[in-house]
């Protein structure tokens, strides 16, 4: 699903027009990606935070030339998926393995 297709999908859930849904993705997007930059970190209990990994400065290798190059150090965003959406992702398999029977103790 792209951004457009999203905003479809919220405005039909939530009874709004599309340019409404769009406006509400892109304050959030704005938002979080200025408060990332700002070295903030973003909590959203249930759904994951956001956070700035910081990756060190290493050696690396041109596959195609085999030249050594050097990597500089970077900021990179850290996403950790919350409970809530993970299960959410996971309704499949806890209905499975309640279906599925358990294994008896052996004494």
């Amino acid at each position: 699903m792209n951004k457009s297709e999203f905003a479809d999908y919220i405005a039909q859930k939530n009874n709004i027009k599309k340019s409404e849904a769009e406006n509400i993705i892109n304050i959030f997007t704005d938002e979080l990606i200025g408060s990332i930059s700002e070295g903030k970190e973003l909590s959203l209990v249930g759904f994951g935070s956001f956070s700035i990994n910081k990756v060190a400065a290493r050696e690396g290798i041109n596959p195609k030339t085999k030249e050594k190059l050097k990597i500089e150090a970077y900021n990179q965003v850290r996403f950790k998926v919350g409970q809530k959406l993970k299960d959410a992702c996971n309704t499949d398999k806890k209905a499975a393995a309640k279906d599925k029977p358990k294994a008896k103790d052996k004494k």
